[in-house]
């Protein structure tokens, strides 16, 4: 058990984060009272006191996202630095950045989180909910909410009388046409967000602009009509039918790369995968491989030209289709860019002669860690997993190196070895 004595007055905030780290390792070592009274009480206690840490973790991310230190780290942006370096699920991510970005503009927010009076659950949400209102009525919002929270309404309920503030605002300002909160993202930019399902599908969500949209209209309308008159696919089916089918180019032939033996071709059990990973059962293998052209992906020499030594500066498009198949997402560890999005990287540098386009000296990295790599490379460490697959682990600045913080995630101080131990 280890000790801690600060004294409050003059301990640095980084002797304090010290301290508190101390702590909390102690407190999670401990089991459970066995009074579930006692366990409700110190639930109710510890709560308070995170959501008053919540106060300073604001500070420090905000400061963090103002000043982009997290690309000097390797981060193309403070979202993937909180995903990938902390490990926080997409929806604790925004609801931390929000908070972080709003704060400035809620002086009565962050005195009332700060000393206990406000939990982060309606901090975030008063935060959610002035994001989009100009100065002069988030000041107004920020003390009609709170007002709310006073008189003791659940945060769902703020949330809600959040949402009511923003329509009165586009109602006064003769915006009665205005879009919902999804497509408030902006009337000049069209956005789209997927969502892989268990099954292997996708869920799809998002909006277009006019200009968008009547392209949608002209090109899938046509092809969304019934087929025949015993049609009974309704519109939605109709219109999901026909994307596919401009996606596939109509009578095209589309790039869908499916990995499997050879035995699950001609009858056999073992699953087979998209490039991505996700697995499909191998009868669905089976239908995909009748409806396509089957070609054999060769991983070395062979009659696909995998090796073009120093003669080609860029990689084929069959060398491009080896590695969607072997690089799911970009090679840096932690990074999510899937491949098929990815750019081909010389290991080694092509421009410096190190490394022919050679099929074992390429692999997919995206473009932000592609021109990381290439400006910072003293903090590129690359490694090959069991597989033969490229390995890219993020280093920390110069400058930092060798300081607490510097370790892998749950370390107390630098790692013996930050070259190998240290990754995103």
């Amino acid at each position: 058990m280890q000790s801690v004595t600060v004294d409050l007055e003059v301990a640095s905030t980084m002797e304090l984060v010290n301290a508190l780290s101390v702590i909390a390792t102690e407190l999670a070592s401990r089991e459970a009272p066995e009074s579930a009274a006692a366990c409700l009480e110190l639930t109710e206690t510890l709560v308070a006191a995170s959501d008053m840490q919540e106060s300073a973790l604001a500070g420090f991310i905000g400061r963090v996202d103002a000043c982009g230190e997290q690309a000097r780290w390797g981060y193309p942006s403070t979202q993937a630095w909180l995903r990938s370096r902390l490990g926080m699920r997409d929806n604790r991510v925004k609801e931390r950045l929000v908070l972080a970005r709003q704060r400035h503009r809620l002086p009565e927010v962050c005195v009332q989180l700060a000393s206990g009076d406000l939990s982060y659950g309606y901090a975030v949400t008063v935060a959610d909910s002035v994001s989009r209102l100009d100065d002069t009525d988030c000041a107004e919002a920020e003390a009609t909410l709170l007002g709310f929270v006073d008189q003791g309404f659940s945060a769902g309920k703020v949330a809600a009388f959040g949402r009511r503030i923003r329509d009165l605002i586009a109602d006064r300002d003769d915006s009665e046409d205005a879009p919902d909160e999804d497509t408030k993202r902006g009337y000049d930019k069209s956005w789209l967000t997927t969502t892989r399902s268990l099954d292997g599908g996708r869920y799809v969500k998002g909006w277009l602009n006019p200009e968008d949209a009547a392209i949608w209209d002209g090109t899938l309308a046509p092809l969304a009509k019934p087929a025949r008159p015993d049609d009974r696919r309704d519109l939605p089916e109709r219109t999901a039918a026909a994307l596919s089918s401009v996606l596939s180019g109509g009578h095209k032939a589309s790039k869908v790369t499916v990995i499997c033996d050879l035995e699950t071709l001609t009858g056999g059990n073992a699953p087979a995968r998209l490039t991505d990973g996700t697995p499909i059962p191998a009868a669905q293998a089976r239908r995909i491989a009748l409806a396509a052209g089957v070609s054999p992906l060769l991983l070395g020499r062979g009659n696909t030209p995998l090796y073009l030594g120093y003669r080609e500066r860029f990689a084929s498009a069959a060398q491009r289709q080896v590695l969607e198949t072997l690089y799911s997402s970009c090679a840096v560890r932690g990074c999510e860019v899937p491949g098929t999005l990815c750019e081909v990287d010389h290991v080694h540098g092509w421009a410096l002669g190190n490394s022919p386009t050679d099929i074992d000296q390429l692999a997919l990295t995206c473009g932000w860690h592609n021109r990381f790599k290439h400006t910072n490379p003293d903090q590129i460490q690359i490694t090959k997993d069991h597989d033969g697959r490229y390995v890219y682990r993020l280093l920390p600045p110069a400058d930092a190196r060798g300081t607490r913080g510097a370790g892998p995630p749950g370390s107390i101080g630098p790692p013996d070895n930050p070259a190998l131990d240290w990754a995103a």
